[in-house]
C-alpha cells in the first residue's frame, strides 16, 4: 500500500492518503508560533494499520520542522505524545501539566 501524508492547510489538516485513497486527518489551528491539534479520525476501513501513529508523527515532526510549539488538545495526538517521549518537547514546558505530559 502507497501511504503518504499531505498537510492540506485551505482545510487545516493533515491528511493519510493510502493508494491515493483518504484514509485519515488530524485537524489543526494554525497561528504564528504554534499549531493546536483539536481532533483525529481514522475510517474505519483503515483502523489497526497504524495509519493514525504515522499521521499523528508525520505532523509533530512538520511542526518539529517550522519551530512551532504543540498544543495537543486532540486525545489522540495528546496520547500519542505520551508514549512517545521524544516529542513530549514540542509541548511547551508552562503547558504540559495542563495536558498530563
Amino acid at each position: 500500500m502507497d501511504v503518504k501524508v499531505v498537510d492540506n492547510p485551505d482545510m487545516g489538516r493533515f491528511e493519510i492518503l493510502a493508494d491515493g485513497e483518504l484514509a485519515g486527518f488530524v485537524l489543526y489551528q494554525l497561528y504564528p508560533d504554534e499549531i493546536v491539534f483539536t481532533h483525529t479520525e481514522t475510517d474505519d476501513r483503515f483502523k489497526g494499520m497504524g495509519l493514525g501513529s504515522r499521521l499523528v508523527r508525520t505532523s509533530l515532526d512538520t511542526a518539529r520542522q517550522r519551530h512551532l510549539a504543540v498544543l495537543p488538545y486532540c486525545p489522540f495526538v495528546k496520547s500519542w505524545i505520551s508514549t512517545h517521549r521524544e516529542y513530549v518537547d514540542l509541548v511547551p514546558e508552562d503547558r504540559r501539566a495542563q495536558f498530563g505530559l
